[in-house]
């Protein structure tokens, strides 16, 4: 979309439309001290080689994860992306759609959507997948605001072992009853300590958020936690980083869970920087009707034919703002397009072996980083492709040495747990092959 800036004939008949006289006046409501009247120094137009030029100098600075060896995790993972996503993805009939007010006229759009809804219900053990979300983190606050709805109660325990940029995203969202958020602590294995959470359930718990795997990699006893939590009859809610992980252990649906939120950011969708994610949320069909966002169902025409529907839109724009689930204002279609298209290419047992795979490689490679003497794993409980590492140096030091070798060796965590000084989260994909886990090695045995 081009810039046209308006005109000075524009400007005027604007101002007058409103009863102004000048863009100072229509300003004058600003503080003074809010408003700085410096111009601002702009360089001169530059002609399209050259501004394509000095632009491409700028991207030029950055260093892909294609040209490092990395081992960093911690919520956004490298994993490898099939070309045909991408050309798939920008065909003009995906790449130009915009989210379906006119469901009916939108078919190949729903089409795509109730795919990717059945296939994220099937890989979460759920009844039911909605339309997708912006990501992991805000889909588990919704997910917090959901059960709330749903008991009528506001007491909240999330784990200590939860991401902490999910843990603040829950805050914000919950900032005006903050009081009622409680952090259950972790046990020294590295997983949620399960008599704290027996022992803080009370009569006005609404819901309880484990991770699993969780910040740590750490696979928590989820079945476990389902019976004290349903005893109390509040509703279970698991988070997650990483859904591959569902290709090996148990999904959330068949350990207890009754809601289930995390990022899908493995399937499909590159680093970025950072963005976009893509958050899946799914629960159990009794639920249904508090579920946040959308839900794309099938039905049949006055024809008989296969259709699909919009059959829950819960946003303030469809309904009276006070009985809205959701002000999300669109299902980050291409996300979840992205995800759906992967998924497709992988199957189920393309799937099964990704994620078998994945652990493999994560525990050789904590059996060669035991061998060099320089690290230990702090907690013993199982992992998916992720753990812990104690090392006998600052990791942060040792994460700035390694990254001049060409070396992301972590994440160092003493970033969200300053006691942590000494410990690394090492993540492992299919992307790290011998010669990567080799260099990564003889980083420590040089300790």
């Amino acid at each position: 979309m081009r810039y046209i800036p308006h005109t000075d004939d524009d400007i005027s008949a604007m101002l007058d439309k409103i009863g102004v006289s000048s863009i100072e006046e229509l300003f004058k409501p600003i503080p003074e001290y809010l408003r700085k009247d410096v111009k601002l120094i702009l360089p001169e137009a530059a002609a399209e080689p050259e501004l394509i030029g000095e632009i491409s100098g700028f991207a030029g600075e950055n260093t892909p994860v294609s040209r490092l060896h990395s081992f960093l995790g911690a919520g956004a993972y490298d994993h490898y992306i099939p070309s045909a996503i991408r050309h798939l993805l920008l065909r003009g009939e995906f790449y130009t759609a915009y989210t379906p007010y006119q469901s009916e006229l939108s078919q190949g759009t729903l089409t795509s959507i109730f795919e990717f809804q059945t296939m994220i219900a099937g890989i979460l053990g759920m009844d039911v997948a909605n339309a997708s979300m912006y990501d992991g983190a805000s889909a588990s606050a919704e997910a917090i605001l959901m059960a709330q709805r749903i008991t009528r109660r506001d007491g909240v325990l999330v784990s200590g072992a939860l991401h902490p940029e999910f843990t603040e995203t829950i805050r914000c969202f919950l900032d005006n009853e903050a009081e009622n958020l409680r952090i259950i602590p972790f046990s020294s294995d590295g997983r949620t300590d399960i008599p704290a959470i027996e022992g803080s359930l009370g009569k006005d718990t609404a819901a309880v958020l484990i991770a699993s795997p969780n910040f740590f990699g750490c696979i928590e006893e989820i079945s476990k936690i389902a019976a004290l939590v349903h005893q109390r009859e509040a509703i279970l809610i698991t988070a997650f980083t990483e859904p591959y992980a569902f290709g090996l252990i148990d999904p959330p649906g068949n350990s207890g869970a009754d809601i289930t939120a995390g990022e899908g950011q493995s399937f499909g969708l590159s680093l970025n920087f950072g963005g976009p994610l893509l958050g899946l949320f799914a629960c159990k069909e009794q639920y249904l009707k508090t579920i946040p966002g959308r839900l794309v169902g099938q039905a049949k025409d006055k024809n008989g034919r296969r259709s699909y529907v919009l059959t829950l839109a819960a946003r303030e724009q469809h309904i009276r703002r006070e009985r809205a689930t959701s002000n999300i204002c669109t299902n980050q279609g291409l996300c979840a397009l992205a995800a759906s298209i992967h998924l497709s290419l992988l199957g189920r047992e393309g799937f099964k072996k990704i994620s078998k795979y994945n652990h493999l490689l994560s525990e050789y490679l904590k059996k060669r980083l035991a061998g060099t003497g320089k690290a230990k794993f702090p907690f013993d409980a199982p992992t998916y492709n992720e753990f812990v590492a104690e090392i006998p140096a600052d990791a942060g030091e040792f994460f700035e040495n390694a990254s001049k070798k060409g070396v992301i060796c972590g994440f160092p965590l003493s970033r969200f747990f300053p006691e942590m000084k000494n410990r690394l989260l090492i993540t492992v994909t299919e992307k790290n092959g011998i010669e990567s886990i080799n260099t990564l090695v003889r980083l420590f045995e040089e300790l």
